[in-house]
């Protein structure tokens, strides 16, 4: 038979317990993180993604205005001051686009401004060339 040890009068010190997993406040720092970098990230594709689609707007339009002002160039003729509308489909857009012939200092030569706008007539740029008297 085992006999219980004795009772000393002092109580038994306790020993600290070892802390399993995260506290609630660590979890909640850590979630703020990733959702700041979350946030921070998805805005950042937004972006690349506008500029990808801005840049491709600006790319179709241009080709739209070289191809007018190649037309011009290629046709000899020399264009009276004033403006010509004319319009220019590129991979399934429509884009708008305006003549603006102007006089130079030499009247030999006409300076030809074309303004391309998308579908919903905001301008997405403007392309200049000089066209000499044939």
């Amino acid at each position: 038979m085992k006999c219980a040890p004795a009772a000393t009068g002092r109580t038994a010190a306790r020993v600290p317990r070892r802390a399993d997993g995260f506290t609630l406040i660590e979890v909640l720092v850590a979630l703020v993180i990733v959702a700041v970098t979350l946030g921070a990230g998805s805005k950042a594709a937004g972006a690349l993604l506008n500029n990808a689609q801005r840049l491709t707007e600006v790319t179709e339009a241009q080709w739209c205005a070289d191809n007018e002002l190649t037309g011009l160039k290629l046709a000899h003729t020399y264009p009276n001051v004033g403006e010509a509308t004319f319009s220019c489909q590129q991979l399934s857009r429509t884009y708008l686009g305006t003549f603006r012939v102007s006089a130079t200092p030499n009247p030999s030569f006409r300076r030809v401004d074309t303004v391309m706008a998308n579908e919903s007539g905001q301008t997405v740029l403007t392309l200049s060339t000089i066209l000499p008297r044939y």
